[in-house]
């Protein structure tokens, strides 16, 4: 089983208009709302794609039931704790044809029994099993929450992926996570100095090695992404054809289409051209990845 955790879901109200005019009344063209966070759009794009997920975290409240309800619709199974008071979060996201502008939510207080009821969830994983952890961490919780879940599951051999920013990522490290997932901009903020090239790219993926990564996978938009595997070998994809209509979830989809590739066939090679190709399907929709697009864009890079 492939488990994600969402620490800090939310209601995505996202709206579109020709043009945003502060101060005044705006109409929208068009408008939707979508149940998100980076483990839920994992899943979400893991259940697409055929296999085997559950989504876990926290929820409250009647925006959180939506997320549910969404999750349910997708096909998604989820085992998330419900939270005795709060909201999940609202996030306001609003494109104009020249900008876009977010507006994002805090979220619900999450009480120390609330936390442990994950934890019991979490023990009952087996090496048999997936773990991704991906987003950010709700102020209500401890800022190492991470590296205290990796901590206590460290001797159970569980395949853990972690797809996070700075500290959040850096600090795991020496709990050797299974898979990294930075872009390469993210990388430049870890480092503080511009990685321009694939060189400078593969040399910080390596750094990040020494410190007890296993492979690093490094997305680059537009121009592919690299993987870094745990014996050194480099591997690299690169983006497929298309128009970006929405760049909201391409990253978690990238996790979650390297993942199903390795699942399926265990070729490094295979899993990120998965990767590349689920990120960039989703990232030429609306909504995320389906199976169908996947693989129509594979038969694209495996060619290139």
């Amino acid at each position: 089983m492939i488990y994600t955790i969402t620490f800090n879901p939310a209601l995505d109200y996202i709206v579109r208009l020709d043009q945003l005019k502060t101060g005044t009344i705006n109409r929208t063209t068009q408008e939707y709302v979508l149940g998100g966070g980076k483990g839920i759009n994992v899943s979400i794009v893991l259940n697409n794609l055929g296999m085997d997920t559950t989504a876990l975290g926290f929820i409250a409240g009647f925006t959180g039931e939506e997320i549910v309800t969404q999750l349910n619709q997708f096909g998604v199974k989820e085992n998330f704790i419900r939270l005795r008071e709060g909201l999940t979060r609202i996030n306001v996201k609003v494109k104009a044809s020249d900008e876009e502008t977010e507006i994002n939510g805090r979220g619900p207080i999450i009480a120390d029994d609330e936390l442990e009821a994950l934890y019991k969830q979490l023990d009952t994983l087996t090496e048999q099993d997936t773990l991704i952890l991906a987003g950010s961490i709700p102020s209500s919780l401890p800022s190492d929450m991470y590296e205290l879940i990796m901590e206590r599951l460290q001797h159970k051999n569980i395949r853990i992926v972690v797809d996070a920013t700075k500290d959040l990522l850096t600090r795991v490290l020496p709990y050797k996570p299974f898979l990294i997932k930075p872009n390469n901009h993210e990388l430049s903020e870890i480092f503080g100095r511009t990685l321009s090239t694939k060189d400078d790219l593969v040399e910080a993926a390596k750094a990040l090695q020494e410190k007890g990564a296993q492979h690093v996978l490094i997305s680059m938009a537009g121009d592919g992404a690299i993987l870094v595997a745990a014996d050194g070998t480099v591997y690299t994809s690169p983006a497929p054809k298309g128009t970006l209509v929405n760049s909201v979830g391409a990253g978690d989809s990238m996790v979650a289409g390297f993942i199903t590739g390795f699942e399926k066939t265990g070729d490094l090679q295979e899993a990120l051209y998965w990767g590349i190709s689920s990120g960039s399907a989703s990232a030429y929709s609306e909504n995320l990845a389906t199976l169908t697009e996947v693989e129509a864009l594979l038969s694209q890079v495996r060619v290139n």
